[in-house]
């Protein structure tokens, strides 16, 4: 194996740590000074029909994308193979599960990208960063996908002897760069705009991602009272309530 060059460091080691800087110092940035703006910025008011069907597939179909990277990433091959699960096993469930969630995280992705680019007041609520989250997101899904059938499904490299390797050596500060560059170009592509997706994160309307309305369970009921009977005619549906 060469040795690495100024440009491997540079690209699998500073610009992931600059990356996750970027996003633990973004975030926290993001919440002390702009509160009102944490927020998905919601168009819902202006258009319904089709994030009525795009936003579930895409929300879900990345729930199990993000599982299966949890568990393709995070587990080592050892791991799996310790449990029975062989390799024949382990790519066919990758192929299956992981093609069907990519087709619904695709599907539903291209479908909030065409309302939110054919409605001109939906387009209006959009920030330069948020179009730049969209691009991004698109490059490292449509990557990732090409990348699992093609260069690892159908071609001979095995992505958890390699960039899963270098994953979690980057959380020991140990990151082998050589483990990346010998990637096939398909998951170097997918590798590196998710890195970049992770340094935008935090100015873009996927702060949501960590807002959880625990406050819901435990706040007061909201009291709604009625005007004066005598001013306020009776209408059906707005019976007076006693207490």
């Amino acid at each position: 194996m060469t040795s690495p060059t100024a440009w491997h460091t540079f690209l699998w080691v500073i610009i992931p740590y600059l990356a996750l800087a970027s996003f633990i110092l973004g975030h926290i940035w993001r919440y002390r000074y702009d509160k009102f703006g944490w927020t998905t910025r919601s168009s819902q008011i202006y258009e319904s029909k089709l994030l009525r069907i795009g936003s579930p597939m895409f929300h879900y179909g990345i729930i199990f994308v993000f599982l299966g990277h949890v568990i393709g990433l995070g587990v080592p091959k050892s791991w799996t193979e310790a449990v029975g699960l062989t390799d024949a096993w382990y790519h066919l469930m990758a192929i299956t599960v992981g093609l069907a969630a990519a087709i619904a995280t695709v599907g539903g992705l291209a479908i909030l990208i065409y309302r939110r680019r054919s409605n001109n007041r939906v387009f209006g609520e959009t920030t330069k960063l948020d179009k730049l989250m969209y691009l991004m997101l698109a490059i490292t899904i449509l990557a990732g996908t090409y990348a699992t059938i093609f260069e690892s499904a159908l071609g001979h490299y095995d992505y958890r002897e390699g960039i899963s390797i270098w994953f979690r050596q980057f959380w020991t500060l140990q990151p082998d760069v050589m483990l990346m560059a010998a990637a096939p170009p398909g998951f170097q592509i997918h590798v590196i705009s998710a890195i970049l997706l992770f340094a935008v994160w935090p100015f873009t309307r996927l702060v949501h991602v960590f807002t959880v309305p625990l406050g819901y369970i435990t706040r007061p009921y909201i009291v709604y009272r009625s005007k004066d009977q005598l001013r306020q005619p009776q209408r059906r549906g707005w019976e007076q309530i006693d207490f």
